[in-house]
């Protein structure tokens, strides 16, 4: 149950790849270099068809296997970086001032590369493999984007997969589970008005300040008292912005924050009770709370038949005693969301070893953990697709 030996001897042009893609990060829908790059290699590969501009920057390569006619599975990385200036220091550390990837989508570039290559060379399997590179991971939506645009009926894609690096976990370790695995994310805003005047005189002021901290701390009532205990949600307040001077009373305080869900009924509910605990506050202190609630990714949700399928690739790489199949959900948000929400499939995990966080100046996706991906995404479309 070892990596491929292709994708061992692969690790070298693979890291060639990734370095390249490094040096060179764009930001959301602007990866129109990168789509280049990973189109031409592509091509190189013999790749089928090469689709470029599918939700405005992203792209595939349909690679039939030699087996016949059958079903079509998706292989999905995302393309875009982040809005950070590198301190790594590394030889391939990003050239670009305030744009790095900071979280690995370079090396999910990569290893998709790689599985296209040895596929697109040996075609041992029925139907067809659709490699899908898409734009925008990083809050612009381009998941939905693809979708939109036609990605799964135009390519009749039956199955989607998807695959994160995940610092902390071994290289050549994987971690998945059925259901809820990553967060839905939406984020608030709490305009409230009172009526300011001198810090000397409050008893002729409705305070915007005290209102919005109460508001902060009955917020978290939410997660302590409305939702289910063992359920899982989470409400942080992350701004608040009022005032300019010591001896005067603003007019006005602004709140912000996220919350973080992982099912339908805990999303509604955090919505409707932060509302009414914002309105009823201000209410009850003659000010006014306008809130303004955004609705992001939803969560990202794995199919059980589909995960199984996952966890038996990752077991046929690295072995059972490597592959968790039932890791906890994490609290972040993905935007193959969408992708699982239109199609059966399921995202996995894979080591990045001792490495800086995701999102983090000092990040960097382990090469080690290279021949381990492309060698996941061949199992998992040569069992799929079985001849």
């Amino acid at each position: 149950m070892p990596v491929l030996n292709y994708a061992a001897e692969l690790q070298s042009q693979a890291t060639e790849w990734r370095h390249h893609l490094h040096r060179h990060p764009e930001l959301l829908y602007d990866v129109e270099a990168t789509a280049g790059f990973i189109a031409e290699q592509l091509r190189q590969f013999g790749v089928d068809e090469v689709v470029e501009g599918i939700g405005r920057t992203g792209l595939v390569g349909v690679i039939h296997g030699r087996a016949g006619e059958g079903r079509t599975i998706g292989l999905r990385a995302d393309m875009d970086a982040l809005p950070i200036n590198e301190k790594t220091g590394r030889p391939w550390a990003s050239t670009v001032p305030g744009k790095m990837h900071a979280c690995g989508h370079d090396g999910h570039m990569a290893m998709l590369l790689g599985a296209a290559k040895y596929l697109a060379e040996t075609r041992n399997f029925r139907g067809r493999v659709v490699v899908i590179f898409q734009p925008a991971e990083e809050g612009g939506g381009g998941g939905k984007a693809m979708i939109e645009d036609g990605l799964m009926d135009r390519f009749s894609i039956a199955e989607v997969y998807g695959m994160h690096n995940f610092p902390g976990l071994p290289v050549g370790e994987f971690a998945i589970r059925p259901g809820p695995i990553m967060a839905a994310t939406d984020e608030f805003r709490i305009l409230i008005r009172g009526k300011g005047g001198h810090a000397a005189q409050p008893h002729t002021t409705i305070d915007p300040v005290v209102i919005g901290s109460q508001i902060v701390g009955a917020l978290q009532t939410i997660v302590s008292r409305s939702a289910d205990p063992v359920g899982a949600l989470v409400v942080s307040v992350t701004e608040f912005h009022a005032g300019f001077a010591h001896n005067v009373i603003p007019s006005e305080a602004e709140l912000g924050g996220t919350v973080r869900s992982f099912t339908p009924e805990n999303r509604d509910m955090a919505e409707q009770r932060l509302k009414a605990i914002a309105e009823g506050i201000a209410a009850a202190q003659g000010g006014e709370a306008v809130v303004t609630y955004t609705r992001n990714y939803p969560a990202t949700v794995n199919h059980e038949e589909e995960t199984r399928h996952a966890a038996d690739a990752a077991i046929a790489v690295a072995g059972a005693e490597a592959v968790n199949t039932a890791v906890a959900p994490w609290t972040a948000a993905e935007d193959f969301s969408y992708m699982l929400e239109a199609r059966p499939g399921a995202f996995i995990m894979l080591g990045n070893g001792d490495s800086a966080g995701l999102h983090n100046p000092d990040y960097d996706f382990n090469d080690e953990a290279l021949a381990h991906g492309i060698s996941y995404w061949v199992r998992l479309a040569e069992a799929r697709l079985a001849a």
